[in-house]
This record gives structure tokens, sequence and C-alpha cells, in this order.
């Protein structure tokens, strides 16, 4: 009995001989080829960051930044829904994560309106908007990281690791993405989010749907709480909730069809959730005092407005947007000016401002993820979405820019990763070299990202010539201008037309207005904002015609000599 006593003990020690003679087995070495994935994946956001970072410092105020900025500052000082109601509050509440950092004086007794707060934020209340603007970018510059994650993850778990590489680098690279994804605005969160949603859902088709469709619906609440304009998809969000959890199940037709019902409800209910939360966030009390007029919209649009689920500031969010669609916007597409809109304009300016490599790997893996039978059943999940918000965004009044349409260098790249599942040996080296020429040709623009059109549209110079507003000049170089004549026209009399909410004044540049005074008074430097001297008229296109150019700043403003 001692004897197997004895044994025992000396049997679960840790120094037996036992254990001498057979030491543990050394753990294996994680092989070098599958530390590249997660390499290359923290080099590709590494280089986005430092790119979008670097941007965002030495760029002015945009034209809606300081609407954005000074709307958050209002929610962090008073609580209360009364500025900027055409956009729910998520996004700005992310921008304000970056306003309560910069902690900012705030004159919240003034009564203008909300452009003119935000100025009045920036430049006329003792702050440094330098370093507020960057703190208010900084949250939506880690946004946008954390999106092309999820742009990785979502191509990954279609088609493989390597397919995700693929969609990372083209995310990373997309000279829209950087360019907005640095600026303290709404686009770039509300394409994010319906992208996360939208993986999450594909994620729900495969693996526990009670845990996914809920993260599922609160993603696309996020969407809806930043921007309106991702309500389209809001029906083909709930139709992909139920497909997923059909295919997830595996009881009768009826049982497959009662899951799948409430699957969507879940979604809905999530989503429908989160928007309330976002307003609960900035006043529990829900006070809404729009700061201005709050349009009417009658016949079908008013009574499907009046049926939203959704907050009273949300519903007249809408109506302030329908609102905005019937006025008479002015458009500029490949030289012509216009009133109105276009439905062909998002897909030009997407022709335009899209690295040619990226194109080419957007139209290849949508042809592969529908050819393919393996990766067809991801193909309603990637391209459906995409293809519905491009459809509504097409039918809007505002031709001002592909910000409208970023959803589609998220999905598309997501689409673009499916080419790696192709085997044959060019293919690789096909896809290889386009996602290269994508980087040398975004790394070219650096860093002008804003007015980027690719080699064919004559590169970011030229882009002037096409296109106009947030697609070449959204006021973001006042800083460089005020460089510039401080460096090489110092003692100039300078004559300045200006678009943008910066204040030139505050960078030390000295220059009236030269549609004022009769054009014969007008000599020196004419500086004109290209989105201006696209929609030249009158006085300012006969200044024009009489004058020189010779200089550009930024590829956004250009110097005449009259």
């Amino acid at each position: 009995m001692m004897a197997h006593e004895q044994r025992a003990v000396l049997d679960t020690g840790t120094g037996t001989r036992d254990d001498e003679d057979h030491p543990p087995a050394p753990r294996p070495r994680r092989s070098p080829r599958r530390l590249l994935l997660p390499l290359l994946v923290a080099a590709l956001l590494a280089q986005m960051a430092v790119a979008m970072v670097t941007t965002a410092r030495a760029q002015t105020p945009t034209i809606d930044e300081p609407v954005y900025v000074g709307t958050a500052a209002d929610y962090l000082r008073e609580h209360r829904l009364r500025r900027n109601p055409e956009h729910p509050p998520l996004g700005k509440l992310v921008i304000a994560a970056g306003v309560a950092v910069a902690d900012p004086r705030v004159d919240t007794s003034f009564q203008g309106d909300q452009g003119a707060f935000g100025r009045r934020l920036l430049y006329a209340s003792g702050n440094d908007p330098w370093r507020l603007m960057l703190w208010a970018r900084l949250p939506v510059i880690a946004l946008t990281l954390l999106f092309g994650l999820a742009v990785f993850a979502f191509a990954r778990e279609v088609a493989g690791g390597w397919a995700g590489a693929v969609a990372l680098a083209l995310y990373a690279f997309s000279p829209d993405l950087i360019a907005h994804g640095s600026l303290a605005t709404l686009d770039v969160p509300a394409a994010g989010f319906t992208l996360t949603s939208v993986w999450l859902l594909w994620r729900a088709r495969h693996r526990r749907p009670r845990l996914w469709l809920p993260l599922a619906g609160a993603a696309f609440g996020a969407a809806m709480a930043t921007k309106m304009s991702v309500l389209p998809a809001f029906p083909v969000v709930l139709a992909l909730a139920g497909w997923s959890v059909w295919r997830a199940g595996s009881h009768g037709r009826r049982a497959a069809l009662w899951r799948a019902a409430r699957g969507a409800a879940v979604v809905a209910v999530a989503a429908v959730a989160v928007v309330w939360l976002s307003y609960l966030a900035v006043d529990p009390l829900l006070r809404w005092s729009p700061d201005g007029q709050v349009p009417a919209v009658r016949g079908l649009k008013g009574v499907l407005v009046g049926l939203m689920p959704f907050p009273e500031a949300y519903r007249d969010g809408m109506r302030v947007q329908f609102g905005l669609e019937n006025h008479p916007w002015q458009g500029f597409l490949f030289g012509r000016l216009y009133t109105g809109s276009l439905w062909y304009y998002l897909p030009a300016a997407l022709l335009v401002k899209t690295p040619l490599g990226m194109l080419a790997l957007w139209a290849a893996g949508a042809v592969v993820l529908l050819r393919s039978g393996r990766l067809r059943p991801a193909a309603p999940y990637v391209l459906v979405p995409a293809a519905v918000l491009l459809v509504a965004a097409m039918q809007g009044a505002r031709d001002f820019g592909t910000r409208y349409a970023l959803f589609v260098p998220m999905f598309l790249a997501v689409a673009a990763g499916s080419v790696r599942v192709v085997r044959a040996r060019w293919a690789a080296v096909a896809a290889g070299a386009l996602v290269l020429c994508t980087a040398v040709s975004s790394a070219r623009t650096y860093p002008y990202y804003l007015p980027y059109s690719n080699e064919a549209f004559g590169g970011p110079a030229e882009t002037r010539l096409r296109l106009h507003d947030s697609n070449v000049d959204w006021g973001q170089d006042l800083g460089r201008l005020a460089d510039r004549l401080r460096e090489r026209y110092p003692g100039e009399r300078v004559w300045l037309v200006y678009k943008g909410s910066g204040v030139p004044s505050y960078y030390g540049i000295d220059a009236a207005d030269p549609r004022t005074v009769p054009a014969r008074e007008v000599r020196g430097l004419l500086v004109v904002s290209d989105s201006a001297a696209a929609k030249a008229r009158g006085r300012l296109a006969e200044l024009l015609d009489s004058s020189r150019p010779v200089d550009d700043v930024g590829h956004s403003i250009t110097v005449y000599r009259r």
C-alpha cells in the first residue's frame, strides 16, 4: 500500500526521473510566412494613418467642417438639439470626442446660423483653429482605420486571407477615402458603419446569428444616426438579415421563414434603438428647438416621414433634406456648368477620381463574385447594398462630389479581393501589378488627395477642368495660400475670390474682392478658388479672361497675374 502511494507521489511530482528522461516538447515556432499577412495589414494601415494625419495637419477647414465642429461643441456645452438638424447626431458626437480634448471656448449666446457659429468658434472666440481642427479630425481618422479592418475581415471571410490583403490595400490607398477620412465630416463614418453592418450579416449567415444580428442592426443604426442618405439601404439590410438566418437554419420551411422574420425584426429594432440613443446622448429630455425653419413636406414623402419610428428631430431633419433637394443647385462636369443634376454625374466622377488599377480590380472582382460558384453567395452582400445606395445617390439634386458615394470604394474593395481565388499564376501577378499601380498613383498625389484624378484624366493638376466643389476645392488650402503669398509674392496687391469657410485675414491674407470694383482697378495678383473659376460668369469671367495663370496652390487655388 505504501509503495503504491509512493509511486503515486512520484508520478505526480514535478521533478521525477520520468520527466528528466522525457522533457516537454518545445512549442512549435510560428512560421515567418504566417506573420507576413499581419505585418502587411499593419503596414497598410500605418501608411494610411500617416497620410491622413499629415493631410489633416496641413489643411484649413473645409466648407462643411465648421458646421459639424461647432455643432459638436454645442452638444458638449449645452446638450441641446438645435444646430445642423439635417444630419443626426452620432457622427458629430464622434467629432465631439476630439473637440472635448481640445476644450475650446464656446460662445453659447451666439444667435447666428450654424455656419456663422462654427466660424465664430474657430476664429473669433480665442481658439487656435489649427489645434481645434486637428483634434476634431482625429476621431474620424481613427474610425476610418477601424473600417479598414472591417474591409479586411469581410474580404478574408469571403475569399481568404490574401483576398483580405488585396481589399485592404485598395482601401488604404484610395485617394477619396484618405481625403475624406482625414476630415471632420460624416461621409466616411456613414459609409463605414453601413459596410460593417453588412459584414456582420455575412458572419450571421455562417455562425451564431443570435450574436451577430443585433450587432449588425446596431452598426446600421449607427449609419442611420450619422447620415440619412443611407436609409435606402435599410430594406436591403433587413432582407439580408432574413436571408442570413434562413441559410443558417436547418429546420423546416415554415420554421425557417419564422426565424428569418424574427432575425430581420431584431436588426430593425437594434437599428432604430441606436438612432434614439444617439439623440438621447445629446439631450436625455429630447428638447427640440431648431435654429432655422423646417420646410413642410407634403404628399407621399410627407406621409412616409411622419410614419418613421424616429425622434421628431430626426423627422424634421429629413424634411430639411427634402427641402435641400428642391433647391436649384449648380453642377460642373467635364467643363459644362449646369443647373440641376445629371443622373450619370456620380459614375462619371468616380471614373475620374478612382485610380486606374483600382477600377480594373473592381470590375474583375465583381465578375469573379458573380461567376464563381463558391463565392456567388457573397455577391448579394457585397454588390447589392453598394448598387442600391449608388442608384439612390444618383437621384440626388446635389452634384457636389464623390463623397456622396464613398461606400463604393469600400464595398468594391471587398469585391476586388475575390480575384485572389483565381488559381492561374497570371491572375496573381496581374492583381499584384494593379495594386502596385494603385499605390503609386495614390502616393504621387500626396498630400493633395482631395483634388485627385487618375492619369487618364491628367492627374490632380487637371481635375479642376472636369469637376468642382469637394472633388477639387473645398476651401482646404487657405493656409497654403497664405504661405505661398508670403514666400513668393511679398508686398504685392492681392485680389481674392475664395470658396470656403476659412477666414483669410486670420492667416495673414490681406485681399479684396475684385468683383466689387471696376475691372480697370484690378491690378496685381488675382487669386481664385478653382470651384469659383469653374462657375465664373459676368465680372469674374471677364477678369479671368484678361489674366494669365502664374501659380497653383494645392491644385485647388490658381494665382493669376493681371
